[in-house]
């Protein structure tokens, strides 16, 4: 026999679904909001990200999930080339307004960035890996649009990265990245613990 069941809506389900708009994949309302948090509660350690990058006047950089592009505008007011990799078309707006001309937009992914062969120098990352559905594709994309010896740096709030930090460099390490260090880093202010990895490409 079948029991039927009543298809009252689950108020957690609502909850992390607005909670995924306005963070997780920023789309509308919520979306532009959650931007705006965003650029607040990540600002130091997207700054902090590109600090440790040492990045070049002459140096191409690709941004992986830049969000509101608080460490896009940062990057591209010192490298010579920047470009963002957005899903999310509220997000990259946020970025045309932060950035205007001195950053390239893209609609992309890690795993899917659009650009060709070694063709970068750096690639930053800020909270984005736990978005990442597959991290062996990620990494290994982002391998191979590094030039020889360029460099990855990557952060996440500890809490919330898919495994351990360690982990997470060992999923680097059998892609193919070389050099791998790990850290943590308290920001300044309300903004949660940071688990820090950089690593570079063999060559």
């Amino acid at each position: 026999m079948t029991t039927s069941h009543s298809s009252a809506p689950d108020p957690g389900g609502g909850l992390e679904a607005a909670l995924d708009r306005a963070f997780g994949h920023p789309s509308g309302m919520l979306g532009r909001l959650g931007g705006r948090l965003m650029a607040l509660g990540n600002a130091a350690t997207e700054r902090r990200l590109v600090d440790l990058a040492r990045l070049e006047p002459d140096e191409t950089v690709l941004v992986v999930g830049p969000g509101p592009g608080v460490g896009l505008d940062a990057a591209s007011r010192l490298a010579g080339e920047v470009i963002g990799v957005e899903p999310s078309a509220e997000m990259r707006a946020l970025c045309q307004e932060r950035c205007g001309d001195r950053a390239e937009l893209r609609t992309g992914t890690a795993a899917r960035t659009g650009s060709a062969d070694a063709c970068v120098d750096v690639v930053l990352t800020v909270n984005n890996v736990q978005l990442w559905d597959d991290r062996p594709a990620a990494f290994a994309e982002l391998l191979r649009v590094l030039r020889p010896g360029g460099r990855l740096l990557l952060s996440a709030h500890e809490k919330w990265l898919p495994v351990t930090r360690h982990e997470l460099a060992d999923e680097a390490t059998a892609a193919g990245f070389t050099d791998l260090q790990t850290w943590t880093w308290d920001p300044p202010g309300f903004a949660a613990l940071a688990a820090q990895l950089r690593a570079r490409r063999p060559g």
